[in-house]
């Protein structure tokens, strides 16, 4: 790669940065539903602009909502420690949620909260265009890809739809409760560095 390639990539990247800035402020603000009044923090997501990988939770527990950030409490924890058993940086990941607020006592995410949300997350998706969406559990899957699917027959695997690459896998709090699920979300883990490399 060229200069002129290497500067343009990092002018590329800086847009893409502003764009996700952007957005955040728009979710720091937002009042859609009725979850602003009993959040903390909003939770965007971080990671890399030009993240490869984007991963899709279902919305901030206890920890996210206090500290404005994804994936940081046990599960999240758990997460980090697979990614990095199995080799995968999470520091050049893109990790985020359907929802951007926490729901009241980490309840599932209702429908009106899920269709007032996704809208920043198809942003977000379309500012870094990922090779690979991995989603985490059901309602990830659900989300972004309709309907309701069988996990336990998608789980590690890729599947293409509207020109998207999804990998499908369990969310980290199944695999904390199940020993089983989280030697099967491991082997998926290791499945996906693979596939990227």
């Amino acid at each position: 790669m060229g200069i002129t390639e290497i500067m343009n990539a990092e002018i590329m990247n800086d847009k893409k940065e502003e764009k996700l800035i952007k957005i955040a402020d728009k979710i720091s603000r937002c009042r859609k539903c009725r979850l602003w009044k009993s959040r903390i923090k909003t939770v965007p997501g971080e990671g890399p602009a030009d993240s490869e990988l984007f991963f899709v939770g279902e919305a901030p527990g206890k920890e996210e909502d206090e500290s404005g950030r994804p994936f940081v409490g046990r599960s999240g924890r758990l997460l980090t420690n697979m990614l990095n058993k199995v080799g995968i940086d999470r520091s050049k990941i893109f990790i985020t949620s359907i929802l951007k607020c926490r729901p009241p006592h980490n309840r599932k995410p209702r429908k009106d909260e899920i269709e007032n949300c996704i809208g920043y997350l198809i942003e977000q998706l379309e500012v870094i265009k990922p090779k690979v969406i991995v989603l985490l559990g059901l309602v990830a899957i659900e989300c972004l890809m309709g309907n309701h699917r069988n996990l336990r027959e998608m789980h590690g695997k890729n599947i293409e739809k509207d020109g998207k690459i999804y990998f499908i896998t369990y969310h980290p709090a199944a695999a904390r409760r199940s020993s089983r699920v989280r030697r099967i979300m491991e082997e998926d883990l290791k499945k996906l560095k693979k596939m990227m490399d």
